[in-house]
């Protein structure tokens, strides 16, 4: 279990906390400079999508707020804002480069909450969900500011293709393999699922208005 070494438990979350900030904050930005944003609203919306779902997260478990435990969080917002603004037609030449970013943060911070759950010792349906709340919930805050349909609540695949890589964590978990392993793996089952539910259209059940039926 990831509990039985806490402190590799720990470097490895710290790592994907920081990579999962870069992705998110990057998407982002992007869609920020999309709807025209100047740079302060750009790195607001940037930074409210890469802290938002692990601060829920955190809240709910009792725990600070990762990003108060160091600034490190708010210069990775802050490179992220550069990357965007000095290699802007670079990023517009990759088709989609938003969702990209995004499914990395995506898929990262899933694995974040997963991890970070089960070190306060809860069960792993609880980390499942509390994994799909930091890789959702972020997403969610950024499409509010940007004042458009939150992606969650499309038809499109996204807050199950957390589920699912929390279900295949879990697995993993109980086949014992060891933490990097899972993660890895994880990471990879969530962006594969994503990128092929965009790629062939693969969509959940829409709910029908009985009134207009």
């Amino acid at each position: 279990m990831i509990n039985s070494n806490p402190e590799v438990a720990h470097t490895v979350q710290q790592l994907i906390e920081f990579i999962g900030t870069f992705a998110f904050a990057i998407s982002g930005i992007r869609m920020a400079a999309a709807k025209h944003f100047d740079w302060f609203g750009g790195f607001v919306c940037g930074f409210a999508v890469a802290i938002g779902g692990g601060t829920i997260r955190d809240v709910m478990l009792g725990a600070t707020p990762f990003w108060m435990t160091s600034s490190i969080y708010v210069v990775c917002t802050v490179f992220a804002l550069l990357v965007v603004i000095l290699f802007a037609k670079s990023l517009n030449r990759m088709e989609n480069a938003w969702l990209v970013f995004d499914t990395f943060g995506l898929a990262l911070f899933t694995i974040a909450g997963l991890q970070k759950t089960l070190l306060y010792e809860h069960s792993f349906w609880v980390a499942i969900i509390m994994g799909c709340i930091t890789g959702a919930a972020g997403g969610i805050i950024r499409d509010v500011l940007l004042n458009q349909e939150p992606v969650i609540f499309r038809k499109d695949i996204y807050a199950m293709a957390s589920v699912a890589g929390g279900l295949v964590y879990w697995l993993l978990t109980i086949a014992g393999l060891n933490v990097g392993l899972s993660s890895i793996t994880t990471f990879l089952v969530i962006c594969l699922i994503r990128f092929l539910a965009v790629r062939y259209h693969i969509s959940l059940p829409i709910l029908r208005d009985e009134k207009k039926n």
